[in-house]
């Protein structure tokens, strides 16, 4: 209480008689003659003394600290006490942060000012510490794009991944694929390559692509061996879909990859309806990409997994090790466009089509190859897309169009037409409401090439689908379809989720009537089926199963029936192991399935017998990725996931078993352990990776620096190290030599800092692994202070180390040890 009233008592003083309004040094000569005209320990109460104080930015709020203010007119920040209320995010508060803990002068800045400062005020009237900088004169950036880094960025990432699948000992198809993207300076290469096996074909060996690009605002520039797949169209039209369209070329126009608030979205999902358990195959040109286990009955299959971009790919549903269905679908991740002032979007290419890069024969070589794609804004809801390519000897050409009626409907479409395929349309509606959505889809082909040997001159496919939400826990769901020459079909399905007898369980009833396949001998598939699943106590547990009727392979009515279990772990790896069986009319079958994932690798298997021939089908997916950062570091990591820039973090802990949370501001975030992490982080946008202790327990602990900053360009590694410290907290009193504490002395270590306060006592956080403290009186570094732990007394986390003598950094170990032990 005698604090404050000092202090309002010298805030009066001076505000009677100067202003503080003015900055110059002339001013502060003056305040500072007024300090020192006070009565004696008037003063002290400001000088070397912790001051609570609001901190402004270029008028903007960064929080509430504490500063010291010096005799020599500087001001120096101690540590921020509260930032709920701060106008800055929190890149922008570490980044200040950092910049006021070293000392700064009071008043204008006349050169060799630090982080654009250009004037600092202390105001003594409402405890308030204001900077302006140089950004202050700045207007706010009209750019619809993200700036480069002005160096550019340097370093390589190297993403692997292997996919099997087989069915029998002669029926199996393979993938390795290595993607490489290195940055250098401004520039980005890229080079995809893979080995496939299918069978008993001989292993084959593809270059995919190899080229070099800058992006700039707007636009980019290509230059090598790709294919021409733009990414700066938000509605592509699909050209072509024969083999490999890849050309030796050059290839430039508009792209989005530097645009602000750029938003990928998934289309619309893909639907399977397999009759029997059994696993889903995906091909891009001719090439497996992906395989996935699947359920009987009606479900979507997970394309967040697969490439982004606007490609066709094609379907493959296995069954007991046999394929019974194959069909052609769009991958489509369309990007919000709504920019009238740009409301053209151009991409050309053109050079020399190869079949592979590796062979420059006659018969590799296919002549030229050239192109146009375009898009066209014509309303903020409507975007038009064209495109034309030469290639193989003939013309393709396509149109589309995407029609955001208003926020709940939406229209989409493309049709295109070749020599070699004809021409087919595509066409498709979605309507969102608040309880659901519905889907309403057509495909069709218009006519032939004069080539063709399909008898069907105009293959169609109709369908509907329904999501709707009932509320307290009930949905239901409908999909409806109708395709040339097989007929309808029906699926119907009720869901639930909610508690019953105080476990979380879930609850599907289906019922469905489908065109007949070669899996149920030509006769439609009707029945129905019954499912649960439910949690085993815990979240790590959880049982399910099912009972059903439905055709059978041979044609007549089945019962079926199945269970299976899931078990989350953490044991070398493994993160989730299942197991289940199932029963029909041949006999018995059986499925398994892991997740795991370590330091190098990461993946799923999974594998199942067929009750209908005892054949197994299984399959594997794994992925990994290896970076080469600044200073040639060497990175490698499991948890692989799909950024194109990434950061080398070596973690140096006191506790060897701690794990710590890595947290990218614009999305993703994985664990890291002491030593060397890799963490997949966002190319081209200047970010931060927040950094916070998982599974907190009662230890101090801080980590140092808590926030890593970031501006890669695409392929771009940085490299950065951090500590993770055990601390204690020292409590302790300087004085001098004449036993009189000492005021206002600096008291920091690698974990925390302090102000001995009037009385000379002081509190401060220091590293337990390094335990040293470093004083500083009036600006001179008066000593390091080396603590002997097993000679200090200890409670807890606490150190009470006494009375401190520091005069000369040659004696001060000494004399504290002597201290101690007295």
């Amino acid at each position: 209480m005698s604090s404050l009233i000092l202090t309002i008592l010298i805030a009066t003083l001076i505000f009677s008689s100067c202003s503080l309004a003015s900055n110059t040094s002339s001013d502060l000569l003056k305040l500072l003659k007024q300090y020192q005209d006070l009565p004696d320990g008037f003063s002290e109460h400001f000088f070397n003394a912790p001051l609570t104080v609001r901190i402004t930015i270029d008028n903007k709020l960064l929080g509430e600290g504490e500063i010291v203010l010096g005799l020599d007119t500087s001001v120096q920040l101690l540590k921020l006490i509260d930032v709920s209320e701060s106008d800055l995010d929190e890149r922008q508060q570490q980044l200040w942060i950092a910049q006021l803990n070293q000392k700064h002068k009071l008043g204008l800045c006349q050169k060799g000012c630090q982080g654009g400062i250009l004037a600092i005020e202390y105001n003594l009237e409402n405890s308030q510490l204001s900077i302006l900088t140089a950004n202050i004169e700045k207007q706010p950036s009209s750019s619809h794009y993200y700036a480069l880094p002005e160096q550019g960025s340097y370093g390589a990432l190297f993403r692997r991944q292997l996919n099997w699948s087989q069915s029998n000992e002669s029926d199996y198809a393979g993938r390795y694929n290595l993607q490489a993207q290195a940055s250098i300076g401004q520039w980005t290469t890229l080079l995809e390559g893979e080995v496939t096996q299918n069978n008993e074909e001989t292993l084959n060996s593809t270059i995919q692509q190899l080229y070099t690009e800058r992006q700039n605002e707007g636009h980019f520039y290509r230059l090598g061996y790709f294919s021409p797949y733009a990414q700066g169209l938000v509605r592509q039209p699909i050209i072509y879909s024969g083999s490999s369209q890849a050309v030796m070329g050059v290839m430039l126009g508009d792209s989005n990859q530097l645009l602000v608030d750029q938003a990928y979205a998934s289309a619309t999902p893909i639907y399977v309806t397999p009759n029997r358990a059994g696993v889903v195959e995906i091909y891009q040109n001719g090439q497996l990409i992906n395989s996935q286990q699947i359920n009987a009955g009606l479900q979507a299959i997970d394309t967040k997994v697969l490439p982004s971009g606007i490609y066709e790919v094609e379907i493959r549903i296995l069954e007991d090790g046999q394929v019974t269905e194959r069909r052609r679908e769009i991958i489509n991740k369309p990007i919000q466009w709504q920019n009238t002032e740009e409301p053209f979007r151009v991409n050309l290419f053109a050079g020399e089509k190869l079949q592979d890069i590796t062979n420059w024969d006659d018969e590799s070589r296919r002549g030229l190859s050239t192109g146009v794609l375009a898009n066209y804004l014509l309303t903020p809801a409507i975007i038009l897309g064209a495109a034309a390519q030469f290639v193989d000897k003939g013309w393709h050409y396509s149109v589309s169009a995407d029609w955001d009626w208003n926020q709940q409907l939406r229209f989409f479409g493309n049709w295109v037409m070749n020599d070699q395929q004809g021409s087919d349309f595509d066409l498709q509606a979605v309507y969102s409401y608040r309880q659901g959505s519905f889907v309403l889809s057509h495909q069709q082909q218009l006519s032939q090439s004069q080539s063709s040997d399909i008898t069907n001159s105009n293959p169609k496919k109709t369908s509907a689908s329904l999501q709707h939400n009932l509320g307290r826990g009930h949905s239901v769901s409908a999909y409806l379809s109708h395709q040339s020459e097989q007929g309808q079909g029906i699926d119907l399905g009720w869901q639930y989720s909610g508690k019953l007898w105080g476990r979380q369980m879930s609850w599907s009833l289906n019922a469905f009537d489908r065109p007949g396949s070669i899996n149920t001998s030509g006769q439609r598939d009707q029945g129905g089926a019954l499912y649960f699943s439910m949690n085993l106590g815990d979240q790590k547990r959880r049982m399910g199963g099912g009972l059903g009727s439905r055709t059978s392979r041979s044609g007549g009515q089945e019962q079926h029936a199945y269970v299976d279990y899931q078990q989350q772990l953490d044991w070398r790896g493994i993160e989730t192991i299942g197991m289940g069986l199932n029963t029909d009319s041949y006999g018995v079958g059986a499925t398994a399935n892991s997740r795991f994932s370590n330091n190098i690798v990461s993946g799923d298997a999974y594998a199942q017998s067929s009750s209908y021939n005892s054949g197994i089908t299984g399959g594997i997916n794994l992925d990994s990725m290896v970076a080469l950062g600044q200073q040639g570091k060497l990175g490698i990591s499991g948890q692989s996931q799909n950024h194109d820039a990434g950061m080398i973090i070596d973690v140096m802990a006191d506790t060897p078993d701690i794990i710590l949370q890595a947290e990218d501001e614009h999305g993703g975030s994985v664990t890291l352990k002491p030593g060397r992490n890799l963490v997949p982080v966002t190319a081209y946008r200047s970010g931060s990776v927040q950094l916070a202790i998982q599974d907190y327990d009662d230890t101090p602990s801080v980590i140092q620096p808590s926030v890593l900053h970031y501006h890669l360009n695409k392929g771009g590694v940085s490299y950065q190290q951090i500590r993770v410290m055990k601390t204690v907290t020292v409590i302790g009193r300087l004085v001098n030599q004449q036993g009189l504490p000492l005021k206002g002395a600096l008291i920091a270590n690698h974990a925390g800092r302090s102000l001995s306060e009037a009385d000379g006592f002081f509190a401060v956080e220091m590293s337990e692994r390094h335990p040293s403290l470093q004083v500083e009186y009036q600006g001179v570094q008066e000593c390091n202070l080396e603590l002997d732990l097993h000679r200090v007394k200890r409670e807890q986390n606490l150190l009470l180390v006494g009375n401190i003598t520091c005069n000369a950094q040659a004696w001060a170990q000494q004399t504290l040890t002597e201290n101690l032990a007295k």
